[in-house]
């Protein structure tokens, strides 16, 4: 299915393929210290979504020296930017995660993501001319939030891309997983405050709505289909024990494997919240986040041809099934719209994310190795992307097809 490149055809020179990966990994080498420290130094300031004030300068000032024009600000993110290299050939974007966690810092490893996304446009900068491609690096903040990606999508900011990569750290290495669709509603319940002792008649309890609706939502769960997964919380149970709540309010995240299922399955949980209004005679607020993740899309062509930029670098792939412990991002709606990857590099066997320990292994030696590895890969993906047209013209028909 793949042709091994011998030789690679820029600005009317043929050049060899080993020797531009060789470029690239040298350059990656070179400057390993300054690739980790950006890993270290977003560690070291976690900033929470749309937040990422310190990370995106960061970023987009490294990015400027090294001749990309920098947009910054855009879509109406003040965090998200837009730095562009090359005048021709195929637009392949690298994507650049930043947002940290609240109390738990960078516990999902975004500061790997970004430090891997600037190693890899880096050294491809370094290793192919500027009229053999164009190379886009997209700061995508909020991710935890479903924000980035979703507002640069609308914002036409993957109109002329091509090819989309970013790399996730993780406790194995992979190239595919899936990720299931995602969406968010917030359920608002208003009723009447009464004493809760001497006069509960003259009440509404906003917080039974509440509870009612969590009911009927464990009720519906073994109904639902194997994919879909309701988790919710409340955030708003009322103001003291002898007080009927006036006002009560809950959030639930509804994913499943498919757009259409996340939509049905939401339309139950909102059926859930209306029933439990009518029962304890609340009037309900629904708020449902339009930006709903998409699930991810892979194509199994582009997946290879990273899994083959593994192989020469010695690295040997996990073998973990796809639908194993999903979660959701907004990289999904980008598979959506482009020929997309997403891998994931290891930073220690048995370290789940979201947690402290994961935010610890991200500034370790191993996660030092992963903002390697996924610098290397990448920019040995997208330079194969840039000097293979039919390659390329087989990612797209897979993409098509699927």
């Amino acid at each position: 299915m793949y042709f091994s490149l011998k030789y690679l055809f820029a600005l009317g020179v043929m050049v060899r393929a080993e020797s531009v990966k060789d470029t690239i990994c040298a350059v990656v080498e070179q400057r390993r210290a300054e690739f980790i420290a950006i890993a270290a130094e977003l560690f070291a300031h976690p900033e929470i979504g749309l937040e990422e004030h310190r990370a995106s300068q960061l970023l987009a000032d490294l990015l400027g020296r090294e001749g990309f024009s920098v947009q910054t600000g855009i879509a109406g993110l003040p965090t998200a930017f837009c730095a562009r290299r090359g005048t021709a050939g195929p637009t392949i974007a690298i994507l650049a995660e930043m947002d940290a966690l609240p109390e738990l810092g960078h516990a999902c490893g975004h500061n790997i993501i970004a430090a891997a996304a600037m190693g890899a446009a880096v050294a491809l900068c370094s290793s192919i001319p500027a009229e053999a491609a164009r190379i886009v690096v997209l700061g995508t903040p909020a991710e935890e939030q479903g924000i980035g990606k979703i507002e640069l999508i609308k914002a036409g900011f993957f109109d002329d891309v091509d090819f989309a990569m970013m790399v996730h750290p993780s406790s194995r290495r992979y190239v595919t997983k899936g990720y299931l669709g995602l969406a968010r509603v917030r359920f608002v319940f208003h009723g009447k405050p009464a004493h809760a002792a001497a006069y509960p008649e003259e009440g509404i309890n906003a917080l039974d709505g509440v509870i009612q609706t969590f009911n009927g939502i464990n009720a519906l769960r073994q109904q639902c289909r194997q994919d879909v997964r309701i988790h919710g919380i409340i955030t708003d149970g009322g103001v003291a024990p002898n007080i009927i709540p006036a006002r009560a309010a809950c959030s639930f995240y509804v994913r499943a494997d498919e757009l259409g299922e996340v939509h049905h399955a939401m339309e139950r949980v909102v059926a859930c919240a209306e029933g439990a209004a009518i029962a304890t005679g609340c009037r309900l607020e629904v708020n449902a986040d339009p930006r709903i993740m998409a699930p991810f899309r892979i194509i199994e062509p582009f997946a290879e041809l990273y899994a083959e930029q593994l192989r020469i670098l010695g690295l040997e792939e996990d073998t973990v099934p796809i639908d194993r412990n999903r979660g959701s991002s907004d990289i999904g709606n980008v598979s959506q719209i482009v020929p997309t990857i997403h891998p994931h590099v290891p930073i220690g066997e048995g370290i789940n994310i979201h947690s402290s320990d994961f935010a610890r292994a991200t500034v370790s030696p191993k996660g030092e190795l992963a903002v390697l590895e996924g610098a290397k890969a990448m920019a040995m993906t997208a330079a194969e992307l840039v000097f293979q047209p039919q390659l390329r013209a087989l990612i797209v028909a897979a993409f098509n097809k699927s």
